[in-house]
């Protein structure tokens, strides 16, 4: 290519175009001029470098290339770029890509690229790939987890596509339950697992948990065995589509020989099916295991909808109710025959009688039992005695006292009745004893006044 002489102003122009920094050289190296072409250089203190050897200004490792283009003198048959690392005054590195020219006179003309950006690339790209590594290793590692994990569990278990309903995976527990000589397991509809009469239960649990995205549990018999299994379904999303993991429990518990009716297995069974409301929770309220009966009186139909949750989430006068029971409870004195009401999932509350005991191995827990007074009061028999009406004794005061007195004296006692088991139930205190008779602070110390049950020292503190 021929071109025209270039007029020194023009020559300029076009290195501040082509590169960054721009050195003028003698024979020997010495710099003579220092052009950069980006302020992103001024920190690197270029115009510094004037008189000063260009081999001084690079780091010790970029000393060798300096020597290589200085004795090639540019000529065009070694000339190529080189990658070489100067010291900033600050103390780090700044990496530069250096072409050398020669000039007219001896002088040489060396162009260098900045390579900051690049470098910047190159780190990214460096973490990027270290990032994704890390990503990968991890989810070996949780796979493998997982794999254990599904492989030795003694349950069936099973991944089913929500879409087909068709096994996906199966683990050994599953394949030895559900085996069919005619027929692999794994691509079989989950349907064709159970028998014809549960195939519609099954059915409906994967619909629901698929709608809720809870777990959902149903009853279902096995194809060919007798017993009848408890079938729990888990929706999750994975490679953009929805899946279920289903479990199959069996719910017939056969005792195991030399275990007797004390065995911890006996004991489970027996509150399973305990008659009355029995829930457990951990000192703080949160329910961890709940019984058919109290899943019944609480209008549920899964443990998973009040597994996790707080006891006086359910109670109607919530934590007024709670704190009477847990300040019982943590002074591991039992609950006897506490009389409440009890919130159902649709709304409604349902008057309740509550006993409670703590237990405190194989770790600190409440156990609660749940009576439904409106089921048993229409239950009690009417041939039972009843006790001797509490006020029997007014009806020989008519004719010799004024009804308005005897009335007036009635409601008194009445209230005072009340005041005093309000402040027995919640060891006397007054906020919740106020919340739970439903009266304000200040009406409740009227009428402990007036009972004479608060001393006046109190009364002037509030």
């Amino acid at each position: 290519m021929k071109l025209p002489a270039l007029e020194p102003s023009t020559f300029s122009q076009l290195l501040g175009v082509v590169s960054d920094v721009t050195l003028v050289m003698d024979p020997q190296g010495v710099i003579e001029d220092v052009s950069t072409g980006r302020d992103t250089l001024a920190a690197l203190g270029c115009q510094g470098w004037i008189g000063r050897r260009w081999i001084d200004t690079v780091t010790t490792e970029s000393r060798i290339k300096i020597q290589d283009m200085l004795q090639s003198r540019g000529t065009p048959e070694v000339m190529r770029w080189r990658h070489v690392n100067h010291l900033s005054p600050m103390g780090n590195e700044v990496a530069l890509q250096y072409v050398m020219l020669p000039l007219e006179g001896g002088k040489l003309l060396a162009m260098g690229r900045d390579l900051e950006s690049l470098a910047e690339l190159q780190r990214r790209l460096v973490e990027t790939q270290q990032s994704m590594e890390r990503d990968y290793l991890r989810l070996r590692h949780i796979e493998a987890r997982y794999r254990v994990l599904f492989d030795t569990s003694s349950e069936a278990v099973l991944m089913v596509d929500a879409t087909s309903q068709r096994v996906i995976e199966a683990n050994v527990g599953a394949q030895s339950l559900l085996k069919d000589a005619g027929k692999r397991l794994v691509g079989r509809d989950i349907r064709e697992c159970f028998e014809g009469d549960s195939q519609g239960e099954v059915q409906s649990l994967l619909r629901m948990s698929l709608a809720t995205g809870r777990i959902e549990m149903c009853s279902a018999k096995v194809a060919g065995l007798p017993s009848t299994w408890t079938v729990s379904a888990t929706v999750f999303r994975q490679e953009g589509g929805a899946q279920f993991l289903v479990r199959l429990v069996n719910r017939d518990i056969v005792p195991e020989p030399g275990h007797d009716a004390g065995s911890p297995a006996a004991l489970a069974e027996a509150m399973q099916h305990f008659p009355d409301g029995w829930i457990l929770t951990d000192t703080s309220g949160r329910i961890k295991s709940i019984n058919e009966e109290g899943m019944a009186l609480l209008g549920l139909t899964a443990t998973s909808q009040v597994v996790g949750q707080s006891m006086e989430r359910w109670m109607s006068r919530g934590a007024v109710d709670w704190g009477v029971l847990n300040t019982g409870l943590r002074q591991q004195l039992p609950v006897r025959n506490f009389a409440t009401e009890v919130r159902t999932l649709s709304g409604l509350t349902l008057p309740v009688e509550i006993s409670a005991v703590s237990l405190i191995r194989p770790e600190p827990l409440y156990v609660f039992f749940v009576r439904d007074m409106d089921r048993r009061m229409p239950g009690t028999s009417t041939s039972t005695q009843s006790p001797a009406h509490p006020f029997a004794e007014l009806s020989q005061l008519v004719g010799r006292r004024p009804i308005k007195d005897i009335v007036g004296e009635t409601v008194d006692t009445i209230e005072r009745m009340c005041l005093e088991a309000a402040l027995e139930l919640t060891h006397n205190n007054r906020a919740s004893a106020a919340e739970m008779l439903g009266l304000s602070r200040q009406s409740l110390y009227v009428k402990l006044r007036r009972f004479g049950m608060v001393a006046e020292t109190e009364l002037e503190a509030n």
